[in-house]
């Protein structure tokens, strides 16, 4: 996501390993690609050589699923038991709940992150508003002083005798 610069877009380019072109976005403030993942390394780039002159600032989140944790860290704590199967049942239980709450958990970090984003960018936009309405403000008064001081000089103009007088 783009949170600030001119324009907002940005290009993005994602690579495969085998360097083939997996996402190619042009001019884009924000955007969420979901990517089925084999080993390697995978190259990801941000763009802005169409806009040299203003620079962007950009939030990016890269979240990895099933990272290898399903099969070593579940089986760890079953060495650990020594009683009946109910037992079993109950670990397994907690086990599920544990694992369940921790997704949730994992799942509002990832939202509110993004909603700073989304409100650091309107952030942004909203000071840059600001300062546009606060020159344009200062522009006006002094347009309206001039326009003032012009009038008030073309009343006395008209109000001057502009005759000689004889004394």
């Amino acid at each position: 996501q783009v949170l600030d610069g001119a324009g907002l877009d940005v290009d993005f380019h994602l690579l495969s390993p085998k360097g083939e072109t997996l996402v190619f976005d042009e001019r884009k403030s924000d955007g969420v690609h979901t990517v089925e993942t084999e080993d390697g390394d995978y190259m990801f780039c941000f763009d802005n050589t169409f806009s040299t002159i203003s620079e962007k600032v950009i939030f990016f989140e890269l979240i990895l699923d099933n990272m290898g944790e399903e099969g070593q860290d579940q089986d760890d704590w079953k060495k650990y038991v020594t009683g009946t199967d109910l037992l079993d049942m109950k670990l397994e239980d907690i086990l599920e709940s544990i694992n369940s709450v921790k997704a949730r958990l994992s799942k509002s970090v990832q939202i509110q992150t993004l909603l700073r984003a989304f409100e650091a960018r309107d952030r942004n936009i909203q000071e840059s508003n600001f300062d546009r309405v606060n020159f344009w403000s200062m522009v006006n008064l002094g347009v309206m002083v001039v326009v003032s001081a012009v009038q008030v000089y073309m009343l006395k103009s008209l109000f001057e005798d502009k005759r000689k007088s004889r004394t």
